[in-house]
């Protein structure tokens, strides 16, 4: 009996020690999250201090093609741009704060994530090319006054 609770303690000590491994999944999304954030902090829009400025960002828009899950890569992004040392503050963005005056270090980041082209069959894997449209406006304004695209294909099998 003592023998079967000694490997019983074994089993659930080596299970609870083990490092959680990433999804596939979770890691797609985090890589092109980081991919975005990089972008938008390397040329932003703003002038002031990034430490100064709050990122307002509503949930993307994604191509039910590609499948990936909204509320999942909206996560993604705000963890990637939260991980920004010396990063912008960031908040959720919902219509109700368009009807409110924004101060002027407020920006919403906008992103729309659609299928560009046919799945592509490789002998290992099935991939499905993307496009991630990155806007930075003023709240209000209709016109954005940054954007950049990021062109790639994810990897079926992470999804």
């Amino acid at each position: 009996m003592w023998l079967a609770t000694a490997l019983l303690i074994l089993a659930v000590g080596g299970c609870a020690g083990a490092p959680e491994r990433p999804s596939l999944m979770r890691q797609a999304l985090a890589g092109l999250s980081d991919r975005a954030v990089q972008l938008v902090m390397k040329n932003p829009a703003w002038t002031r201090p990034t430490t100064d400025v709050v990122v307002l960002l509503p949930p993307p828009q994604i191509d039910t093609s590609l499948g990936i899950d909204s509320h999942r890569f909206h996560e993604n992004l705000t963890r990637a741009l939260l991980a920004q040392q010396q990063g912008p503050q960031v908040l959720d963005w919902t219509p109700v704060l368009a009807e409110t005056d924004t101060p002027d270090n407020q920006w919403l980041l906008e992103c729309e994530l659609v299928s560009d082209g046919p799945r592509l069959t490789l002998s290992d894997r099935d991939l499905l090319p993307y496009r991630l449209t990155l806007s930075l406006r003023r709240p209000g304004e209709e016109a954005p006054r940054w954007q950049q695209r990021i062109n790639g294909a994810i990897d079926v099998t992470a999804l």
